[in-house]
Protein backbone atom coordinates (compact mmCIF):
# COMPACT_ATOMS: atom_id res chain seq x y z
CA UNK A 1 0.00 0.00 0.00
CA UNK A 2 3.28 2.34 0.98
CA UNK A 3 6.73 3.06 0.36
CA UNK A 4 7.13 4.62 3.85
CA UNK A 5 9.05 2.82 6.27
CA UNK A 6 6.78 0.79 8.31
CA UNK A 7 6.12 1.71 11.74
CA UNK A 8 7.35 -0.96 14.74
CA UNK A 9 4.62 -1.56 16.90
CA UNK A 10 4.31 -3.09 20.67
CA UNK A 11 7.91 -2.25 21.48
CA UNK A 12 7.52 1.79 22.22
CA UNK A 13 4.51 3.93 22.62
CA UNK A 14 3.46 5.42 19.29
CA UNK A 15 5.27 8.98 18.40
CA UNK A 16 2.69 11.34 16.53
CA UNK A 17 4.97 11.45 13.25
CA UNK A 18 4.35 7.29 13.59
CA UNK A 19 0.51 7.86 13.84
CA UNK A 20 0.28 10.75 10.66
CA UNK A 21 2.56 8.35 8.58
CA UNK A 22 -0.39 5.67 9.19
CA UNK A 23 -3.14 7.20 9.55
CA UNK A 24 -2.52 9.58 6.76
CA UNK A 25 -0.02 8.37 3.58
CA UNK A 26 -0.68 4.64 4.20
CA UNK A 27 2.82 3.46 6.10
CA UNK A 28 2.52 -0.07 7.15
CA UNK A 29 2.70 -1.37 10.72
CA UNK A 30 5.05 -4.38 12.08
CA UNK A 31 4.44 -6.03 14.91
CA UNK A 32 7.09 -6.77 17.83
CA UNK A 33 7.87 -10.36 17.95
CA UNK A 34 8.51 -9.20 21.92
CA UNK A 35 5.31 -8.02 22.00
CA UNK A 36 3.44 -11.05 20.40
CA UNK A 37 4.83 -13.28 23.25
CA UNK A 38 3.94 -10.73 26.00
CA UNK A 39 0.76 -11.09 24.60
CA UNK A 40 0.55 -14.69 24.74
CA UNK A 41 2.01 -14.69 28.04
CA UNK A 42 -1.29 -12.41 29.30
CA UNK A 43 -3.60 -14.58 27.26
CA UNK A 44 -2.96 -17.37 29.78
CA UNK A 45 -3.67 -15.37 33.03
CA UNK A 46 -7.27 -14.76 30.64
CA UNK A 47 -7.83 -18.34 30.25
CA UNK A 48 -7.37 -19.23 34.04
CA UNK A 49 -10.08 -17.16 35.07
CA UNK A 50 -12.29 -18.12 32.32
CA UNK A 51 -12.20 -21.54 34.14
CA UNK A 52 -12.69 -20.06 37.47
CA UNK A 53 -16.29 -20.81 38.48
CA UNK A 54 -16.12 -17.32 40.03
CA UNK A 55 -17.30 -14.28 38.19
CA UNK A 56 -14.00 -12.31 36.73
CA UNK A 57 -15.94 -8.83 34.77
CA UNK A 58 -15.40 -9.20 31.10
CA UNK A 59 -14.56 -12.75 31.19
CA UNK A 60 -17.44 -14.52 32.80
CA UNK A 61 -20.35 -11.62 33.31
CA UNK A 62 -22.28 -9.27 31.27
CA UNK A 63 -20.65 -5.70 30.95
CA UNK A 64 -21.86 -2.36 31.92
CA UNK A 65 -24.95 -2.53 34.10
CA UNK A 66 -25.03 -6.72 33.03
CA UNK A 67 -21.81 -6.40 34.92
CA UNK A 68 -23.00 -9.07 38.02
CA UNK A 69 -24.85 -11.33 35.35
CA UNK A 70 -22.36 -14.39 35.00
CA UNK A 71 -22.34 -16.32 31.99
CA UNK A 72 -22.07 -19.93 31.36
CA UNK A 73 -19.50 -21.03 29.41
CA UNK A 74 -20.87 -22.10 26.39
CA UNK A 75 -22.95 -19.18 25.99
CA UNK A 76 -19.25 -16.75 26.12
CA UNK A 77 -18.73 -17.19 22.42
CA UNK A 78 -21.79 -15.28 22.04
CA UNK A 79 -21.42 -13.00 24.21
CA UNK A 80 -18.25 -11.52 22.52
CA UNK A 81 -19.57 -11.41 19.33
CA UNK A 82 -23.12 -9.54 20.73
CA UNK A 83 -21.06 -7.21 22.19
CA UNK A 84 -19.47 -6.34 19.07
CA UNK A 85 -22.54 -6.32 16.79
CA UNK A 86 -24.77 -4.54 19.99
CA UNK A 87 -21.80 -1.63 20.19
CA UNK A 88 -21.62 -1.12 16.62
CA UNK A 89 -24.34 1.20 16.54
CA UNK A 90 -22.38 4.41 15.14
CA UNK A 91 -24.80 6.34 13.15
CA UNK A 92 -24.94 9.82 10.59
CA UNK A 93 -22.25 9.90 7.67
CA UNK A 94 -19.21 7.91 7.58
CA UNK A 95 -15.62 9.41 9.34
CA UNK A 96 -13.12 10.26 7.43
CA UNK A 97 -10.35 7.41 6.34
CA UNK A 98 -7.66 9.16 8.21
CA UNK A 99 -9.95 9.05 11.57
CA UNK A 100 -10.55 5.37 11.04
CA UNK A 101 -6.97 4.68 10.15
CA UNK A 102 -5.97 5.94 13.70
CA UNK A 103 -8.64 3.69 15.70
CA UNK A 104 -7.29 1.01 13.80
CA UNK A 105 -3.73 1.82 14.66
CA UNK A 106 -4.17 3.04 18.53
CA UNK A 107 -6.11 0.09 19.53
CA UNK A 108 -3.63 -2.07 17.87
CA UNK A 109 -0.99 -0.49 20.11
CA UNK A 110 -3.10 -0.94 23.29
CA UNK A 111 -3.45 -4.72 22.14
CA UNK A 112 0.26 -5.52 21.67
CA UNK A 113 0.85 -3.80 24.61
CA UNK A 114 -0.06 -7.48 26.28
CA UNK A 115 -1.93 -6.09 28.98
CA UNK A 116 -5.28 -6.71 27.31
CA UNK A 117 -5.42 -10.28 27.84
CA UNK A 118 -6.40 -10.87 23.66
CA UNK A 119 -4.75 -13.64 21.93
CA UNK A 120 -2.02 -13.00 19.48
CA UNK A 121 -4.06 -14.00 16.44
CA UNK A 122 -6.35 -10.72 17.15
CA UNK A 123 -3.47 -8.64 17.69
CA UNK A 124 -1.74 -9.74 13.93
CA UNK A 125 -5.36 -9.27 12.40
CA UNK A 126 -5.63 -6.09 13.57
CA UNK A 127 -2.45 -5.47 11.96
CA UNK A 128 -3.66 -7.25 8.50
CA UNK A 129 -6.31 -4.57 8.45
CA UNK A 130 -4.37 -1.88 8.45
CA UNK A 131 -1.84 -3.03 5.98
CA UNK A 132 -3.90 -3.82 3.58
CA UNK A 133 -5.85 -0.78 3.60
CA UNK A 134 -9.04 -1.94 4.51
CA UNK A 135 -11.09 0.76 6.19
CA UNK A 136 -14.32 -0.30 8.23
CA UNK A 137 -17.28 2.12 7.91
CA UNK A 138 -17.49 3.81 10.77
CA UNK A 139 -20.45 6.73 11.47
CA UNK A 140 -20.29 9.87 12.96
CA UNK A 141 -22.03 10.11 16.33
CA UNK A 142 -22.24 7.47 18.38
CA UNK A 143 -19.10 8.02 21.23
CA UNK A 144 -19.96 9.46 24.27
CA UNK A 145 -16.03 9.56 25.25
CA UNK A 146 -16.53 7.96 28.45
CA UNK A 147 -16.12 3.93 28.46
CA UNK A 148 -13.45 4.47 25.29
CA UNK A 149 -14.46 5.56 21.88
CA UNK A 150 -17.33 2.24 22.05
CA UNK A 151 -19.13 2.92 19.41
CA UNK A 152 -16.41 3.56 16.90
CA UNK A 153 -13.85 1.32 18.10
CA UNK A 154 -16.62 -1.71 17.79
CA UNK A 155 -17.05 -0.75 14.10
CA UNK A 156 -13.56 -1.84 13.91
CA UNK A 157 -13.35 -4.47 15.70
CA UNK A 158 -16.54 -5.94 13.83
CA UNK A 159 -14.71 -5.85 10.39
CA UNK A 160 -11.86 -7.83 12.12
CA UNK A 161 -15.19 -10.23 12.80
CA UNK A 162 -15.71 -10.11 8.91
CA UNK A 163 -18.98 -8.34 9.54
CA UNK A 164 -19.89 -4.81 8.76
CA UNK A 165 -19.25 -2.94 5.73
CA UNK A 166 -15.60 -1.48 4.81
CA UNK A 167 -14.15 0.40 2.40
CA UNK A 168 -11.25 -1.00 0.13
CA UNK A 169 -7.80 0.59 -0.68
CA UNK A 170 -9.93 2.30 -4.11
CA UNK A 171 -12.87 3.50 -1.79
CA UNK A 172 -15.02 1.00 -3.12
CA UNK A 173 -18.15 -0.11 -0.47
CA UNK A 174 -18.27 -3.74 0.37
CA UNK A 175 -18.91 -6.21 2.83
CA UNK A 176 -16.22 -6.81 5.07
CA UNK A 177 -16.27 -10.25 4.83
CA UNK A 178 -15.38 -9.43 1.24
CA UNK A 179 -12.54 -7.41 1.87
CA UNK A 180 -11.23 -10.04 3.99
CA UNK A 181 -11.09 -12.74 2.10
CA UNK A 182 -9.72 -10.74 -1.20
CA UNK A 183 -7.11 -9.65 1.49
CA UNK A 184 -6.40 -13.41 2.44
CA UNK A 185 -7.31 -12.49 6.00
CA UNK A 186 -9.25 -14.79 8.25
CA UNK A 187 -12.32 -13.08 10.27
CA UNK A 188 -11.15 -13.37 13.87
CA UNK A 189 -13.77 -15.02 16.40
CA UNK A 190 -13.70 -13.68 19.89
CA UNK A 191 -13.37 -15.43 23.12
CA UNK A 192 -13.31 -14.35 26.88
CA UNK A 193 -12.35 -11.21 27.37
CA UNK A 194 -11.55 -9.69 23.46
CA UNK A 195 -14.49 -7.84 23.03
CA UNK A 196 -14.12 -5.17 26.19
CA UNK A 197 -10.19 -5.49 24.95
CA UNK A 198 -11.47 -4.00 21.17
CA UNK A 199 -13.60 -1.33 22.26
CA UNK A 200 -12.52 0.61 25.58
CA UNK A 201 -10.01 2.98 24.83
CA UNK A 202 -9.28 6.79 23.72
CA UNK A 203 -8.28 5.92 20.38
CA UNK A 204 -10.64 8.02 18.26
CA UNK A 205 -10.61 11.42 20.28
CA UNK A 206 -6.61 10.67 20.48
CA UNK A 207 -5.95 10.02 17.23
CA UNK A 208 -8.19 12.89 15.91
CA UNK A 209 -5.89 15.13 18.52
CA UNK A 210 -2.55 13.82 17.13
CA UNK A 211 -4.13 15.10 13.23
CA UNK A 212 -5.39 18.20 14.92
CA UNK A 213 -1.96 18.92 16.39
CA UNK A 214 0.54 18.11 13.60
CA UNK A 215 -2.23 20.37 10.90
CA UNK A 216 -1.86 23.24 13.42
CA UNK A 217 1.51 23.06 13.71
CA UNK A 218 1.50 24.03 9.85
CA UNK A 219 -1.12 26.35 10.15
CA UNK A 220 0.21 28.59 13.25
CA UNK A 221 3.18 29.26 10.98
CA UNK A 222 0.97 30.46 8.29
CA UNK A 223 -0.68 32.91 10.33
CA UNK A 224 2.61 34.40 10.96
CA UNK A 225 3.21 34.96 7.41
CA UNK A 226 -0.34 36.14 6.59
CA UNK A 227 0.13 38.84 9.16
CA UNK A 228 3.94 39.76 7.58
CA UNK A 229 1.83 39.83 4.64
CA UNK A 230 -0.99 42.39 6.27
CA UNK A 231 1.63 44.10 8.36
CA UNK A 232 3.67 44.86 5.41
CA UNK A 233 1.05 45.58 3.19
CA UNK A 234 -0.74 47.97 5.79
CA UNK A 235 2.23 49.86 5.82
CA UNK A 236 2.59 48.58 9.71
CA UNK A 237 5.82 48.63 11.48
CA UNK A 238 7.41 45.95 12.63
CA UNK A 239 9.33 47.49 15.76
CA UNK A 240 6.95 46.06 18.11
CA UNK A 241 8.47 42.64 17.44
CA UNK A 242 11.65 43.39 18.62
CA UNK A 243 13.49 40.86 20.94
CA UNK A 244 13.98 42.08 23.77
CA UNK A 245 10.31 43.87 23.85
CA UNK A 246 9.58 40.40 23.90
CA UNK A 247 11.46 39.03 26.66
CA UNK A 248 9.90 41.30 29.01
CA UNK A 249 7.01 39.04 28.47
CA UNK A 250 8.74 35.75 28.27
CA UNK A 251 5.72 33.58 26.89
CA UNK A 252 7.54 31.15 24.63
CA UNK A 253 4.82 30.88 21.81
CA UNK A 254 4.86 35.01 21.45
CA UNK A 255 8.32 34.83 21.21
CA UNK A 256 8.68 32.13 18.46
CA UNK A 257 5.72 34.08 16.74
CA UNK A 258 7.78 37.65 17.00
CA UNK A 259 11.05 35.57 15.67
CA UNK A 260 8.99 34.50 12.88
CA UNK A 261 7.49 37.81 11.73
CA UNK A 262 11.02 39.64 12.22
CA UNK A 263 12.31 37.13 9.96
CA UNK A 264 9.52 37.68 7.25
CA UNK A 265 9.45 41.52 7.36
CA UNK A 266 13.45 42.04 7.47
CA UNK A 267 14.47 43.20 4.55
CA UNK A 268 11.54 44.28 3.10
CA UNK A 269 11.77 47.79 0.66
CA UNK A 270 7.58 48.61 1.56
CA UNK A 271 8.17 48.34 5.57
CA UNK A 272 11.15 50.38 4.55
CA UNK A 273 10.20 52.68 3.35
CA UNK A 274 7.77 54.26 5.91
CA UNK A 275 10.68 53.81 8.76
CA UNK A 276 11.71 56.91 10.82
CA UNK A 277 10.83 60.15 11.81
CA UNK A 278 8.40 60.66 8.91
CA UNK A 279 6.05 58.02 9.93
CA UNK A 280 3.62 59.95 11.86
CA UNK A 281 1.55 57.12 13.44
CA UNK A 282 2.37 56.56 16.86
CA UNK A 283 1.22 52.42 16.89
CA UNK A 284 -0.28 50.08 14.96
CA UNK A 285 -3.85 48.24 15.44
CA UNK A 286 -4.22 45.61 17.85
CA UNK A 287 -4.57 42.94 15.43
CA UNK A 288 -1.63 44.11 13.98
CA UNK A 289 0.47 45.01 16.70
CA UNK A 290 -0.74 42.15 18.66
CA UNK A 291 -0.53 39.06 16.47
CA UNK A 292 2.73 37.55 18.09
CA UNK A 293 0.33 37.50 21.52
CA UNK A 294 -2.72 35.79 19.80
CA UNK A 295 -0.40 33.25 17.88
CA UNK A 296 1.57 32.71 20.27
CA UNK A 297 -0.91 31.72 23.18
CA UNK A 298 -2.21 29.23 20.24
CA UNK A 299 1.07 27.87 20.08
CA UNK A 300 1.46 27.43 23.78
CA UNK A 301 -2.18 25.82 23.81
CA UNK A 302 -0.42 23.33 21.21
CA UNK A 303 1.97 22.21 23.33
CA UNK A 304 0.28 21.46 26.66
CA UNK A 305 -1.79 19.19 24.11
CA UNK A 306 0.89 17.93 22.75
CA UNK A 307 2.24 17.02 26.05
CA UNK A 308 -1.23 15.31 27.17
CA UNK A 309 -1.05 13.72 23.35
CA UNK A 310 1.89 12.34 24.08
CA UNK A 311 0.93 11.03 27.82
CA UNK A 312 -2.40 9.11 26.10
CA UNK A 313 0.48 7.80 23.61
CA UNK A 314 2.22 6.07 26.09
CA UNK A 315 -0.78 4.19 27.72
CA UNK A 316 -2.31 1.48 27.56
CA UNK A 317 -6.27 1.59 28.01
CA UNK A 318 -8.59 -1.06 28.81
CA UNK A 319 -11.26 -2.64 31.09
CA UNK A 320 -10.68 -4.43 32.73
CA UNK A 321 -6.88 -4.32 32.46
CA UNK A 322 -3.72 -7.05 32.81
CA UNK A 323 -1.54 -5.66 35.38
CA UNK A 324 2.28 -6.65 35.19
CA UNK A 325 2.01 -8.87 38.40
CA UNK A 326 -0.92 -10.98 36.91
CA UNK A 327 -4.19 -9.32 38.25
CA UNK A 328 -7.29 -8.64 36.26
CA UNK A 329 -8.48 -5.23 37.71
CA UNK A 330 -11.36 -2.97 36.67
CA UNK A 331 -10.36 0.41 36.28
CA UNK A 332 -11.50 4.27 34.90
CA UNK A 333 -8.48 5.07 32.48
CA UNK A 334 -10.68 5.05 29.31
CA UNK A 335 -12.65 8.08 30.73
CA UNK A 336 -11.78 10.91 28.15
CA UNK A 337 -11.43 14.21 30.23
CA UNK A 338 -8.06 14.15 30.14
CA UNK A 339 -8.17 14.43 25.92
CA UNK A 340 -11.30 15.98 25.67
CA UNK A 341 -10.39 18.98 27.79
CA UNK A 342 -7.36 19.88 25.54
CA UNK A 343 -9.49 19.02 22.36
CA UNK A 344 -11.60 22.42 23.35
CA UNK A 345 -8.83 24.10 24.73
CA UNK A 346 -7.35 24.06 21.03
CA UNK A 347 -11.18 25.05 19.31
CA UNK A 348 -11.09 28.15 21.11
CA UNK A 349 -6.98 29.00 20.76
CA UNK A 350 -8.06 28.23 16.32
CA UNK A 351 -11.23 30.55 16.82
CA UNK A 352 -9.08 33.10 18.38
CA UNK A 353 -6.46 32.89 15.35
CA UNK A 354 -8.73 32.83 13.07
CA UNK A 355 -10.85 36.03 14.15
CA UNK A 356 -7.72 38.14 14.41
CA UNK A 357 -6.67 37.03 10.60
CA UNK A 358 -10.48 38.10 9.44
CA UNK A 359 -9.91 41.25 11.35
CA UNK A 360 -6.43 42.19 9.62
CA UNK A 361 -8.18 40.98 6.43
CA UNK A 362 -10.94 43.95 6.95
CA UNK A 363 -8.80 46.59 7.41
CA UNK A 364 -6.93 45.65 4.08
CA UNK A 365 -10.05 46.40 2.44
CA UNK A 366 -11.02 49.66 4.36
CA UNK A 367 -9.62 52.88 2.76
CA UNK A 368 -10.04 54.63 6.28
CA UNK A 369 -7.15 52.07 7.89
CA UNK A 370 -5.29 50.86 4.60
CA UNK A 371 -3.02 53.44 4.05
CA UNK A 372 -3.82 54.25 0.40
CA UNK A 373 -5.53 51.30 -0.88
CA UNK A 374 -8.26 51.54 -3.42
CA UNK A 375 -12.03 50.27 -1.23
CA UNK A 376 -11.57 46.46 -1.39
CA UNK A 377 -8.56 46.71 -3.38
CA UNK A 378 -11.32 46.59 -6.39
CA UNK A 379 -9.68 47.46 -9.91
CA UNK A 380 -12.69 50.13 -10.91
CA UNK A 381 -14.25 51.05 -7.67
CA UNK A 382 -17.89 51.25 -7.78
CA UNK A 383 -17.86 49.39 -10.85
CA UNK A 384 -15.63 46.37 -9.48
CA UNK A 385 -16.44 44.64 -5.59
CA UNK A 386 -13.21 43.58 -5.27
CA UNK A 387 -12.34 41.34 -2.32
CA UNK A 388 -15.34 42.24 -0.59
CA UNK A 389 -17.03 39.28 -0.30
CA UNK A 390 -14.17 37.05 0.16
CA UNK A 391 -14.12 39.25 3.68
CA UNK A 392 -17.72 38.11 3.90
CA UNK A 393 -17.13 34.40 3.59
CA UNK A 394 -13.72 34.79 6.06
CA UNK A 395 -16.36 36.40 8.62
CA UNK A 396 -18.83 33.70 8.55
CA UNK A 397 -16.33 31.01 9.25
CA UNK A 398 -15.36 32.88 12.33
CA UNK A 399 -18.41 33.18 13.07
CA UNK A 400 -18.97 29.34 13.43
CA UNK A 401 -15.65 29.08 14.60
CA UNK A 402 -16.82 30.83 17.73
CA UNK A 403 -19.55 28.77 18.79
CA UNK A 404 -17.22 25.61 17.37
CA UNK A 405 -15.09 27.14 20.38
CA UNK A 406 -18.59 26.31 22.95
CA UNK A 407 -16.55 23.23 25.16
CA UNK A 408 -17.93 20.43 24.40
CA UNK A 409 -16.28 18.29 27.75
CA UNK A 410 -18.31 20.51 30.08
CA UNK A 411 -21.51 18.51 29.12
CA UNK A 412 -22.21 15.03 30.16
CA UNK A 413 -25.25 12.73 29.67
CA UNK A 414 -25.85 10.00 31.79
CA UNK A 415 -26.07 6.29 30.15
CA UNK A 416 -26.22 2.54 30.94
CA UNK A 417 -29.07 2.90 33.53
CA UNK A 418 -26.67 5.44 35.09
CA UNK A 419 -23.55 3.08 35.22
CA UNK A 420 -22.36 5.70 32.76
CA UNK A 421 -23.38 9.00 34.72
CA UNK A 422 -20.33 11.21 33.80
CA UNK A 423 -19.08 10.78 30.27
CA UNK A 424 -16.45 13.17 28.67
CA UNK A 425 -18.06 14.17 25.29
CA UNK A 426 -14.21 13.90 23.75
CA UNK A 427 -15.03 12.51 20.48
CA UNK A 428 -17.70 15.32 20.17
CA UNK A 429 -15.17 17.98 20.66
CA UNK A 430 -12.67 16.30 18.34
CA UNK A 431 -15.01 16.06 15.75
CA UNK A 432 -15.46 19.86 15.95
CA UNK A 433 -12.14 20.68 16.40
CA UNK A 434 -11.41 19.11 12.47
CA UNK A 435 -14.31 21.41 11.44
CA UNK A 436 -12.63 24.04 13.32
CA UNK A 437 -8.94 23.44 11.63
CA UNK A 438 -10.71 23.22 8.33
CA UNK A 439 -12.26 26.78 9.12
CA UNK A 440 -8.88 28.19 10.04
CA UNK A 441 -7.08 27.07 7.29
CA UNK A 442 -9.95 29.02 4.97
CA UNK A 443 -9.85 32.01 6.94
CA UNK A 444 -5.72 32.31 6.24
CA UNK A 445 -5.96 31.48 2.61
CA UNK A 446 -8.27 34.38 2.68
CA UNK A 447 -6.19 36.86 4.52
CA UNK A 448 -3.39 35.33 2.22
CA UNK A 449 -4.93 36.20 -1.01
CA UNK A 450 -6.10 39.89 0.00
CA UNK A 451 -2.03 40.46 1.55
CA UNK A 452 -0.90 39.17 -2.09
CA UNK A 453 -3.09 41.81 -4.05
CA UNK A 454 -2.37 44.54 -1.13
CA UNK A 455 1.51 43.65 -2.03
CA UNK A 456 1.12 44.45 -5.35
CA UNK A 457 -0.84 47.15 -5.72
CA UNK A 458 2.40 48.91 -3.29
CA UNK A 459 4.16 48.70 -6.87
CA UNK A 460 6.16 50.16 -7.24
CA UNK A 461 7.65 49.03 -4.31
CA UNK A 462 9.09 45.74 -3.57
CA UNK A 463 7.68 42.98 -0.99
CA UNK A 464 10.51 41.48 1.49
CA UNK A 465 11.62 38.52 0.43
CA UNK A 466 9.84 35.93 2.59
CA UNK A 467 6.34 37.92 2.16
CA UNK A 468 7.10 37.99 -2.01
CA UNK A 469 8.31 33.96 -2.26
CA UNK A 470 4.43 33.67 -0.85
CA UNK A 471 3.08 36.28 -3.14
CA UNK A 472 4.69 34.88 -6.09
CA UNK A 473 3.45 31.31 -5.35
CA UNK A 474 -0.27 33.02 -4.80
CA UNK A 475 0.27 33.89 -8.18
CA UNK A 476 0.56 30.79 -9.82
CA UNK A 477 -2.65 29.84 -8.61
CA UNK A 478 -4.41 33.25 -8.75
CA UNK A 479 -4.04 36.32 -10.65
CA UNK A 480 -3.19 39.60 -9.69
CA UNK A 481 -5.24 42.91 -9.08
CA UNK A 482 -7.67 43.58 -12.40
CA UNK A 483 -11.80 43.57 -12.90
CA UNK A 484 -13.55 41.29 -10.92
CA UNK A 485 -13.76 37.76 -11.53
CA UNK A 486 -15.19 34.11 -10.42
CA UNK A 487 -13.12 34.63 -6.89
CA UNK A 488 -14.41 31.13 -5.41
CA UNK A 489 -11.62 29.03 -7.35
CA UNK A 490 -9.18 31.47 -6.18
CA UNK A 491 -10.32 30.86 -2.84
CA UNK A 492 -9.55 26.94 -3.02
CA UNK A 493 -6.55 27.03 -4.93
CA UNK A 494 -5.52 29.24 -2.21
CA UNK A 495 -6.72 27.36 0.71
CA UNK A 496 -5.04 24.12 -0.75
CA UNK A 497 -1.67 26.11 -0.79
CA UNK A 498 -2.38 26.60 2.47
CA UNK A 499 -3.75 22.98 4.42
CA UNK A 500 -1.18 21.54 1.91
CA UNK A 501 2.01 23.29 3.99
CA UNK A 502 3.27 24.93 0.65
CA UNK A 503 2.62 28.26 2.39
CA UNK A 504 4.49 27.60 5.48
CA UNK A 505 7.48 25.77 3.47
CA UNK A 506 8.28 29.03 1.05
CA UNK A 507 7.98 31.70 3.89
CA UNK A 508 10.54 29.37 5.57
CA UNK A 509 12.80 28.65 3.18
CA UNK A 510 12.75 32.55 2.03
CA UNK A 511 12.92 33.74 5.61
CA UNK A 512 16.30 35.84 6.53
CA UNK A 513 16.67 35.53 10.47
Amino acid sequence: MSELAPVLVGTAPLAPADVVAVARHGAPVVISPDALARVAETRAVIDGLAADPHPHYGVSTGFGALATTFIAPDRRLQLQASLIRSHAAGTGAEVEAEVVRCLQLLRLQTLASGRTGVRPVVVETFAALLNAGIVPVVREYGSLGCSGDLAPLAHIALAAMGEGDVRTPDGALVPASEALAAASIEPVTLVEKEGLALINGTDGMLGMLVLALHDLAGLLLTADIAAAMSIESQLGTDAVFAADLMALRPQTGQGVSASHLRAFLRDSPIVHSHKGPEDGRVQDAYSLRCSPQVHGAARDTAGYAATIAGRELASVIDNPVITVDGRIESNGNFHGAPVAAVLDFLAISVADVASVSERRTDRALDPARNHGLPPFLADEVGVDSGLMIAQYAAAGIVSELKRLAVPASVDSIPSSAMQEDHVSMGWAAARKLRRAIDGLGRVLAIEILTGARALDLRAPLHAGPATGAVRDLVRTVAAGPGPDRFLSPDMEAVTALVQSGAVARIAQEHAND
